[in-house]
């Protein structure tokens, strides 16, 4: 019996060792697989320079045009497509998506619109006699300047990668500027891609050195102590040494406003009229100009099926005709749907720029409704995108120029034609109307006076542009308009915003010459011939005291306006003939 538990006993302590054995064996293939399972799903941080260096630059990527200007950045990608521009944003950027339509979203930050109040204009010796200095055109010293872009280069020298890209200002190539533009963002650089003109492969094998160069170093604050700063943000031009710096705004508008700053230098200069406006043309060729504010129809009234859109919103007139300066659109998108919109709702494809939207961050759909980030939501997209728009943008000579105002007081005509003097009043003036809003005490519109329909981007003097487009209706016999896409029947409040159905038939009307040959009457106070009749226009719109049922408040609100007419140019008196004098209202 003993021989038998000692035998039991080995046996048990055989078991055991076996079952170790076993135990360790069966650890050991677990750990094996576990491991490479675990080291799969192990949550890395994303290395900015990660990229293998041969994605990041670019064959033509020529590093020296940035050691020269003492940035030393490695990953450079230069003049990439908006595929790359797509990857490049998604995985650096927040904020950035895929939308529903194959667009990219992108977020701009605290900025989302231009700081006016920011930019300057460097004072030095070769401009500093012909810029309009004021509100408008800032000064800022040549020191100050040299500390915003030295700056500038010290924050773009600290970013692991960086964005060039090369492109044109103005279809025409006689009047071209060649720009460069340098960003830690791609969502700028694919901004630029769209605005500016796109270069064949052969133009950027031969671009050579840029006329002028944009340092966008908009994450990065201007420092307050500087001279000449009066906040964190800064847009400063330097016409001597052929710079824009941009500091505290990643709002991409500012750069393209930029450029269009630049030609109302150089253009004019050489008797070339620049203009904040939007072309079309005719089958026959005929071309007309719309000139006019923000939120005054200018993009949506040269949209139309039947003629062939030039641009949108920058344009130069030469003795040859007229040109854009872009390369793409940069549209309003609040409160966009296709039925009022149709063109640049089918724009809203791969490589389109929507800026600053809300949108769905399961489906992509965006809400163009929502304007909880910005009331100014953005998208920028090729002029190509449109489709029935002219390549190359460049037309001949205008036959009509027409001037929008968005008129809240209820007071203006729906359509008057011009006499010259009154074209330059009217062009000069650059009345619009901002609609009474939320501020508390606020119960009636404001009025806006932007010289030249684009004061914030000229650097002359506002009579320069004036007496460029006067030679030139004068020479080519153009026909001047003012139409009014605001408020008929009474004030904002009271009255109702003119149709855009209305305002497209008396564009027709222009367009066949109908208008040119209609009777007309006088408009009281303002002086202005209104037509009697508009072919598909009710003729009881055409006078505006007749669609207002309190008459006493209409004079009230046209005595108003005409004074507002009147102390907003007594700035510009001096500059003026006796002639443009006279056409301001009584």
């Amino acid at each position: 019996m003993a021989a038998r538990s000692s035998a039991m006993r080995s046996l048990a302590r055989a078991c055991g060792v076996v079952r170790r054995i076993h135990s360790t064996r069966v650890l050991a293939d677990r750990a094996k697989i576990r491991a490479p399972i675990a080291d799969a799903l192990k949550v890395r941080q994303p290395q900015a320079m990660s990229v293998p260096k041969d994605m990041a630059n670019f064959d033509d990527a020529d590093m020296a045009i940035l050691h020269n200007l003492g940035i030393e950045t490695d990953a450079v990608i230069h003049n990439a497509r908006p595929g790359t521009l797509y990857d490049e944003a998604l995985r650096y950027e927040k904020g950035s998506a895929i939308l529903s339509t194959g667009a990219l979203a992108a977020y701009s930050g605290a900025k989302t619109g231009r700081s006016p109040m920011d930019k300057r204009v460097v004072e030095e010796p070769s401009t500093i006699d012909d810029v309009w200095w004021g509100t408008v055109n800032m000064g800022l010293s040549e020191k100050s300047f040299s500390i915003n872009r030295e700056r500038a280069i010290d924050y773009l020298n600290t970013r692991p990668r960086l964005y060039v890209l090369d492109g044109f200002a103005g279809w025409d190539p006689e009047y071209r500027y060649k720009i460069r533009v340098i960003t830690s963002r791609a969502y700028h650089a694919l901004f630029m891609h769209n605005m500016l003109i796109r270069p064949t492969a052969e133009e950027l094998a031969n671009f050579g050195e840029p006329d002028y160069t944009i340092y966008n170093a908009g994450a990065f604050p201007a420092n307050r102590a500087t001279d000449g700063m009066t906040s964190g943000t800064s847009v400063s031009l330097n016409f001597a040494t052929k710079e824009v710096v941009i500091l505290g705004s990643q709002y991409a508008g500012e750069m393209k406003k930029g450029v269009f700053t630049i030609m109302n230098y150089l253009l004019p200069k050489q008797g070339i009229l620049s203009m904040h406006a939007s072309a079309n043309e005719g089958e026959d060729g005929d071309v007309t100009v719309f000139f006019g504010l923000s939120g005054t129809g200018k993009t949506t009234l040269s949209a139309d099926e039947n003629r062939k859109l030039i641009g949108d919103d920058e344009h130069a007139w030469t003795d040859k005709g007229v040109f854009n300066i872009e390369g793409g659109c940069y549209a309003k998108a609040i409160g966009l749907t296709r039925e009022k919109e149709p063109e640049i709702w089918d724009a809203i494809r791969f490589g389109a720029l929507l800026e600053n939207v809300v949108f769905d961050q399961r489906t992509g759909e965006v809400d163009y409704n929502d304007s909880s980030i910005t009331e100014n939501t953005r998208v920028s997209y090729p002029l190509e995108y449109i489709p029935n728009v002219k390549i190359p943008a460049v037309g001949g000579h205008p036959k009509n120029i027409i001037m929008l105002t968005c008129d809240a007081f209820g007071v203006l005509p729906p359509v008057s034609k011009l006499t010259p003097s009154q074209a330059m009043y009217h062009f000069i003036s650059g009345y619009t109307a901002k609609v009474a809003g939320t501020e508390m005490g606020i119960s009636e519109p404001t009025a806006t006076f932007s010289a030249c329909f684009g004061a914030p981007f000229m650097v002359w003097h506002p009579a320069k542009y004036a007496e460029l487009l006067a030679e030139k209706m004068a020479k080519h016999n153009v026909n001047a308009w003012l139409i009014n896409t605001g408020w008929t029947g009474g004030a904002f409040g009271s009255g109702h915003r003119m149709s855009l159905k209305d305002t497209r038939a008396i564009i027709d009307a222009i367009h066949s010459g109908d208008l040119a040959k209609a009777e007309y009457e006088n408009f009281p106070r303002f002086n202005l011939k209104v037509p009697k009749s508009c072919p598909n226009v009710d003729s009881q719109i055409l006078m505006p005291n007749k669609t207002w049922t309190d008459q006493t408040e209409f004079e009230r609100m046209s005595t108003k306006l005409s004074a507002l007419f009147k102390d907003n140019f007594e700035k510009f008196k001096d500059g003026c003939s006796e002639d443009i004098k006279a056409a301001a209202p009584e």
